[in-house]
């Protein structure tokens, strides 16, 4: 049960959280005080995700934003400063993943996909959110327990997560001291992203074995440790990935 209040008055924006990580985290953002900001590619999706926080007491501004597209960013940014004049926190949740190929093997359109997405598109929303950033805010980058050792599967993708270690390093000397940036990196969690994990009975024991809480990740243990490290709980923490992976050994 959420019973502190560390985001009272503040902002969130949260990306791709109609579902999954997003989600979770948006709604410990918002039961903690926040007046949370979700967003994915489709309306129907923000709606629904809105009415199921709203129905938790949460105030939240749901807008449609496919990541890599430079007008609906803008807009998101826009609209969260029309409504509450600010913005406090910003966790970088989208991802793609739409390859399980090998890297040598990987399509041209896929790299230039995962790298505009998982990694570029950080980069973009941050540049437009900047400007809005109020002094001690916040942003926290969701990284993978992928980018400390890509497996076969999801290779490139896990490049991708390794880029974004560099990134928070960079972005936190560029931005501070008035912006703390961090970086959690889930292990493997059930949800419809990682769908693998639900659907194959093997993999999901091989994984859970490999962890030294011998069990997945849940979605509230991604989401608490985001809320840490966007809170002022961790206002001496910057530049940092917290791996949340239950022991899943993970060095770069």
């Amino acid at each position: 049960m959420v019973k502190s209040k560390r985001f009272e008055g503040k902002v969130a924006i949260v990306t791709a959280s109609t579902q999954g990580i997003g989600l979770a985290i948006a709604e410990r953002l918002g039961l903690e005080g926040a007046s949370v900001v979700i967003s994915s590619r489709k309306q129907q999706n923000v709606d629904a995700a809105a009415e199921k926080l709203r129905a938790k007491g949460i105030e939240v501004l749901g807008v449609v934003c496919h990541v890599s597209n430079p007008q609906q960013r803008k807009d998101l940014i826009h609209k969260t400063v029309q409504k509450y004049g600010k913005i406090d926190v910003v966790v970088s949740n989208a991802a793609a993943n739409p390859s399980v190929d090998s890297i040598l093997q990987t399509k041209d359109t896929v790299l230039d996909k995962l790298w505009e997405i998982n990694v570029k598109a950080t980069i973009l929303l941050l540049k437009d959110a900047a400007p809005h950033l109020q002094k001690g805010s916040s942003v926290v980058i969701i990284s993978s327990i992928a980018g400390y050792n890509p497996p076969p599967s999801l290779a490139m993708y896990g490049v991708t997560k390794t880029a974004l270690l560099g990134l928070t390093k960079a972005l936190a000397a560029e931005m501070a001291p008035d912006t703390r940036v961090n970086c959690v990196a889930p292990g493997f969690v059930p949800t419809n992203f990682a769908s693998f994990l639900t659907t194959n009975e093997a993999v999901r024991k091989n994984l859970e074995d490999k962890t030294f809480l011998r069990r997945l990740g849940t979605t509230e243990d991604m989401a608490a440790a985001t809320a840490f490290l966007a809170s002022d709980d961790a206002s001496y923490i910057t530049g940092e990935t917290i791996v949340v992976a239950g022991g899943t050994p993970s060095r770069l």
